[in-house]
């Protein structure tokens, strides 16, 4: 067996499991679903990311010796024997990746006994809110960005193991290219990275230029199509010693703080007026949708991303939520009214007008009759515990791209507002 991904999970989970062991009810059929009752203060719409690595996670939830170990330290023999010879055995639907979503659509909605779908739901709701928040970020930058390139770039400011995760939903909405090489590697993300001001400092008191220097070496072991990073001392002057550097060949500079879109004007003009038209402006240094917004009249080329992008930009999780809502066959609900939810199993639909136009998210009953306005959201993911689902992040960028057109025009504002469209609730 390989990484098992059991332990990724709540001790609460295992506790409702042994208790429903023993209590008769782990074998119940149940329905859970995935859902947001809210979107995060002030977005417009939600971006569903993570399936297929929540779909590897899930194949890989098993409980080995040593996961055993762990859980056996709390956990009678009965219930350490049914998770020993644990596979998820349910069916799981959803939206594919790169699908917008809004409050209360069913994102995923999972079959299964009670015992092996309470099992899933922190794994579930890690990956879901994780990819689903950083997708929505980077959604709004390259809205923002309006057709620039964006790099991601926020390896050192999240968890390691966070990083190509981060980066893969960064993608799929939209950007470019990762500097996070286990991204590269695991996703087939392009790859791209400059250099830092490290590398200039390193030839302090070694030559009696080290900005000139350090340009030299980095175009000497890259080609002249490589970025240079200007504004380790003075702006002006790191541009006019990289075009010596480099030539009018020169692939781009990179501007990482001050004042960048006056910096971007200045720079801009320096190039043209030394024949390296075609050398790129790139901008990094703490942005975010809002900052790349107030930068798009600037002649800049590209921006790279970091902290604003790993950590969702104000919003670090979907506000998913994981609630049970139907036991043999019969709806059940929360009635707490701050906390209410919908009872029953439920079928998501985008009512979509004669211009193409998405007008509202409708929710109806498994069984209703088809309508040619509305298009269906959820696909099949899995079956009886057999993956049905595989998509290449191409086919997802795609899907969020059209989506994000489909949308009326308030839905793309980066201001506070209500949802793009409304969500209705069919009986």
């Amino acid at each position: 067996m390989g990484h098992s991904t059991a332990l990724l999970t709540d001790q609460y989970e295992l506790t409702m499991l042994a208790a429903a062991l023993r209590d008769g009810t782990a074998d119940r059929p149940v329905v859970f679903e995935v859902f947001a009752r809210r979107l995060p203060e002030g977005r417009r719409y939600g971006v569903t990311c993570g399936a297929h690595r929540l779909l590897d996670a899930i194949e890989a939830f098993r409980f080995g010796p040593d996961e055993i170990d762990i859980v056996g330290n709390f956990l009678d023999d009965r219930t350490i024997d049914w998770l020993r010879s644990f596979r998820f055995a349910g069916d799981i639907d959803g939206y594919p990746e790169g699908e917008l979503f809004f409050p209360d659509s069913p994102i995923l909605t999972v079959r299964g006994t009670f015992g092996e779908c309470v099992l899933l739901e922190t794994l579930l709701l890690s990956v879901l809110n994780h990819d689903c928040a950083i997708a929505a970020a980077a959604s709004r930058m390259v809205t923002a960005a309006d057709g620039r390139m964006l790099f991601e770039m926020g390896g050192r400011r999240t968890h390691e193991l966070a990083a190509p995760s981060a980066a893969r939903a960064a993608y799929i909405a939209g950007f470019a290219v990762t500097s996070n090489l286990e991204a590269v590697r695991r996703y087939g993300i392009p790859g791209a990275g400059t250099s830092a001001h490290a590398f200039i400092l390193l030839h302090a008191g070694l030559a009696a230029d080290p900005e000139a220097t350090a340009f030299a070496s980095q175009v000497a072991s890259m080609g002249p199509m490589t970025t240079l990073l200007v504004d380790t001392f003075d702006v002006r002057t790191g541009v006019a010693k990289a075009i010596d550097a480099a030539g009018p060949d020169l692939g781009a500079v990179r501007i990482d703080s001050g004042d960048l879109g006056r910096h971007a004007r200045d720079v801009r003009a320096q190039l043209d007026d030394a024949g390296a038209t075609e050398t790129r402006i790139l901008l990094s240094g703490d942005l975010d949708e809002y900052s790349i917004e107030a930068l798009r009249a600037a002649p800049v080329d590209g921006f790279g991303v970091g902290t604003s992008l790993v950590t969702g930009s104000g919003a670090p999780t979907a506000g998913l939520v994981y609630k049970l809502v139907e036991v043999d066959g019969i709806p059940v609900a929360k009635k707490n009214s701050e906390k209410a939810t919908h009872g029953g199993e439920k079928r998501a639909f985008r009512r979509i007008d004669h211009h193409g136009r998405a007008v509202a998210e409708i929710i109806r009953p498994p069984k209703s009759p088809p309508q040619p306005t509305l298009r269906e959201l959820q696909a099949s993911l899995m079956r009886t515990g057999v993956r049905t689902y595989r998509e290449t992040l191409a086919d997802m960028r795609a899907r969020l791209a059209t989506g994000l057109q489909s949308l009326p025009a308030p839905g793309l504002d980066l201001t506070p507002g209500t949802p793009a469209i409304p969500t209705s609730m069919e009986t």
